[in-house]
């Protein structure tokens, strides 16, 4: 292991050193509230859970043991039950179809970060639609005691939660194997600048999670795991190695989920959706990426305006011969470097797993030579990409 101090390279990633790391057996006896290991995988029912969480004591030791099979453990833990009433479930399904019908209607094709678009329906920021379409359901829905048991295991309290819908139709075809946001959606270019403590930090601010709004058989295509592999510290510039991919589509295991099931994973775990090789199986999965409150800035501040406040002196800079350091310094203090959290409805990951940034904008302006007025329209309509209009 290299030290923390020095850079992770993609020509440094090993498949030896990649199995070791992912060919361990999870031990049942590791974890007593689990209830079963399937496929590697722990498996928890929901019932045990709350009873085991209904005192504060209880609780920090689920939550504990929580948090160790995601780290420790496999990476990945299946829920049981979550849901006990699927009443739940099959009205946010309902609202959930309606607005799949209404994208098809409007002829709109979601983009979709791992496979190509139209491949699936999806449903971007389907929490902020669903709260709008149907307060009571989304209450009952997120009032969840299993979603929340995770989430505060996991990060803590102040979580966010976001949502998107995944229906893979008979004939889907499987997603790529890879890792998550933050690092995973970075080319290997960008992900080798970050420093190796924060290939580290990237999964613990965030929490992967799927509640299944439909029995999910093994040949309807639930997700493909590979447990232990986010122990893998190099693993962000590993997944799109041919190697790596092959000992996936060679080693990995899949559940199958009952309606009202959830799964949770560690965002650095390799995974990917499966294809859907039933005959009539619509496979509904409501995708929940859970944000830790840390993830923002102390102040407020409008970079929109800034970038255009100094644009013209960006200009001036680069007419009296400035370095490209000092031009590209400068961009960093004052324009948003990363392109999330964005309206994927409008700012879609079309032709990358990113769309494009407030600071690229910049960037372009100033090697294309645009007027400020060009780019007043440019960070306009960026800017009003990212309103959700669901409000």
């Amino acid at each position: 292991m290299k030290a923390r101090s020095e850079r992770l390279r993609a020509a440094d990633c090993s498949l030896d050193d990649f199995v070791e790391v992912v060919e361990v057996t999870t031990d049942l006896r590791d974890f007593p509230h689990a209830s079963d290991v399937v496929e590697g995988v722990l498996v928890y029912e929901s019932p045990d859970l709350r009873a085991a969480a209904a005192s504060p004591a209880g609780r920090d030791d689920v939550e504990a043991e929580l948090v160790r099979a995601l780290t420790e453990g496999p990476g990945l833990v299946v829920l049981r039950g979550a849901f006990d009433d699927t009443s739940v479930v099959d009205r946010v399904t309902v609202t959930f179809d309606a607005m799949i019908a209404d994208q098809r209607a409007d002829g709109t094709t979601p983009g979709d970060h791992f496979a190509k678009p139209g491949a699936n329906d999806r449903v971007w920021n389907a929490l902020e639609k669903l709260a709008v379409r149907d307060p009571d359901a989304f209450v009952d829905y997120y009032a969840n005691d299993m979603i929340a048991l995770v989430s505060t295991a996991w990060l803590g309290p102040a979580y966010q939660v976001t949502s998107q819908v995944n229906v893979v139709r008979p004939g889907g075809v499987a997603q790529d194997p890879h890792r998550d946001y933050h690092l995973g959606f970075l080319d290997d270019k960008d992900v080798e600048r970050y420093p190796l403590h924060v290939h580290l930090l990237s999964p613990v601010l965030t929490l992967q999670g799927a509640v299944a709004h439909s029995d999910m058989p093994v040949e309807s295509g639930p997700t493909m795991y590979l447990p232990h592999s986010h122990k893998y510290v190099p693993g962000y510039l590993a997944w799109r190695r041919p190697d790596f991919r092959q000992y996936f589509a060679e080693h990995h295991v899949q559940l199958p989920l009952s309606k009202g099931d959830a799964a949770f994973f560690n965002p650095a775990l390799f995974h990917c959706a499966g294809s859907n090789v039933s005959a009539d199986v619509k496979r509904m999965a409501n995708l929940l990426q859970v944000s830790s409150a840390f993830g923002r800035a102390m102040e407020t501040v409008d970079r929109a305006g800034v970038s255009l406040s100094i644009y013209p002196a960006l200009v001036a800079r680069k007419a009296a011969g400035a370095g490209q350091a000092i031009l590209d310094n400068a961009i960093a203090a004052a324009a948003e470097g990363y392109p999330f959290p964005t309206n994927l409805d409008l700012d879609q990951p079309v032709g990358g797993m990113t769309p494009v940034s407030q600071a690229a904008l910049v960037h372009q302006a100033l090697d294309e030579g645009w007027q400020p007025s060009q780019l007043v329209a440019a960070v306009d309509a960026y800017v009003a990409r990212r309103l959700t209009g669901h409000g």
